[in-house]
């Protein structure tokens, strides 16, 4: 049986894992934080950082214990058994191909204000790009993704250098709607820094997966917030944070400020490698947990298939690409997008509680330990779930109602494939 391939190194999956963080919603997110922030928007940034080093220490934790290509899978089956693992993988599952498809279309959108392209066809199109991509190998699919990367942080560095010159022309604890509007610019901006746990499902192709995936999460998070606490002070250094807060491309209004009407397509181009990016990181991350359950049985074995040649689980990146292009014709897009961050806060609340069960009941003295305890009880995991809740419980009842929906599913399609004869033969 052909194996993936370990061939990643320590900067290529940190690398990867920053270009996923970054994503395209800095782009976007940073005006209406700062509708909400003020000028003290840098400070809700701090705050994000924060609560999602929660759950990141945890991954960390987890990853230097367990790693393997069925991450979250792994890690809760080695906790609360199978079911709920298995509904665990199908969150993330479901999150990737949903997310995938949205910010597929966020990419046709923005290649159709440039150039007049049809949506549909375009996203469509995109997704199948990103399909060969992953064929092609881990390797090939590692250098688009940094090349991408590159390029997403050039356009954050080149605001930070427009907005040196203006630091220190505006009082930067000036807050917009007090404490409460710092903390909901803060709820907003948390979203900018998921993407950070897909990297723990590249273990198996990953050298020393065991040091390399905890180290890349860490200098991940310290990199990409130090670039969004400079990006928001520079932001309403140049441009007042009511209009940032009235443009529906903040960044790109900042530039303009310097640079004229020119950067502002500069920066719909740099929008376009970041939305790519995004949906090809992904469906690269829901690929290999499809492959990871199943050759830990949790799905058909036929996923576990890898190309000879590519070293890629081809199967699984036929499902996940052909799902995801189904979801392009949704009607309400905003609204099923939601159900991504849905998946990830249920996923994000599982996985620091099973940090916590592992303290209680299989303790362990090597690989990094979350720091901080009471006891036995490790308190950022505690902190993980109390924040993440509070995420959950902040987004519509509408995705609450749907995300439920989708959860329940999740416990209905186990039980039927546990039932199964195909599965009791795997199993």
């Amino acid at each position: 049986m052909v194996e993936l391939e370990r061939s990643l190194s320590l900067w290529q999956i940190t690398l990867m894992s920053i270009g996923v963080i970054l994503g395209a919603g800095i782009y976007v997110v940073i005006g209406e934080a700062a509708g909400l922030a003020g000028n003290m928007v840098w400070f809700s940034f701090v705050l994000a950082a924060v609560v999602a080093s929660f759950t990141g220490l945890s991954y960390v934790e987890l990853a230097s214990r367990f790693p393997t290509a069925a991450a979250e899978y792994t890690y809760v089956e080695q906790s609360f058994g199978k079911r709920l693992a298995w509904v665990t993988g199908w969150m993330i599952i479901a999150g990737s191909i949903i997310g995938s498809a949205t910010v597929a279309l966020g990419f046709a959108r923005y290649l159709s204000a440039i150039i007049n392209t049809p949506v549909i066809t375009t996203a469509f199109i995109a997704l199948l790009i990103i399909g060969f991509v992953l064929f092609l190998g881990v390797q090939e699919t590692a250098s688009v993704t940094i090349l991408f990367t590159l390029i997403e942080a050039a356009g954050l560095i080149i605001v930070i250098f427009i907005g040196l010159p203006s630091l220190g022309s505006v009082d930067y604890t000036q807050m917009a709607e007090g404490i409460k509007g710092l903390l909901q610019a803060g709820v907003l901006i948390f979203f900018g820094y998921i993407g950070f746990e897909g990297i723990t499902r590249l273990a198996n192709e990953t050298k020393q997966p065991e040091k390399t995936i905890p180290k890349a999460i860490l200098i991940s998070l310290v990199i990409t917030t130090i670039l969004y606490i400079l990006v928001g002070l520079v932001a309403v250094s140049v441009v007042p944070w009511s209009d940032l807060a009235a443009s529906k491309a903040p960044l790109a209004l900042v530039a303009q400020q310097v640079f004229g009407e020119r950067s502002f397509l500069a920066l719909s181009v740099i929008a376009l490698f970041s939305t790519f990016n995004t949906s090809l990181a992904m469906l690269l991350s829901g690929s290999r947990i499809v492959y990871g359950m199943a050759e830990q049985h949790g799905l058909p074995h036929i996923f576990t298939k890898v190309n000879s040649k590519t070293k890629s689980p081809w199967v699984a990146i036929i499902g996940v690409v052909l799902a995801s292009l189904l979801f392009l014709f949704i009607g309400d897009v905003a609204t099923v997008a939601n159900l991504t961050n849905f998946t990830i806060f249920v996923v994000f609340i599982i996985v620091n509680a099973t940090v916590i069960y592992f303290r209680y009941k299989k303790p362990i003295d090597t690989g990094f330990k979350t720091p901080g305890s009471i006891g036995k009880l490790p308190i950022l995991p505690v902190l993980g779930i109390v924040t993440t809740l509070f995420l959950l419980f902040n987004v519509s009842i509408q995705i609450l109602i749907m995300g439920t929906i989708l959860l329940v599913l999740g416990f209905i399609l186990f039980h039927f494939l546990s039932t199964s004869e195909m599965f009791k033969q795997q199993n």
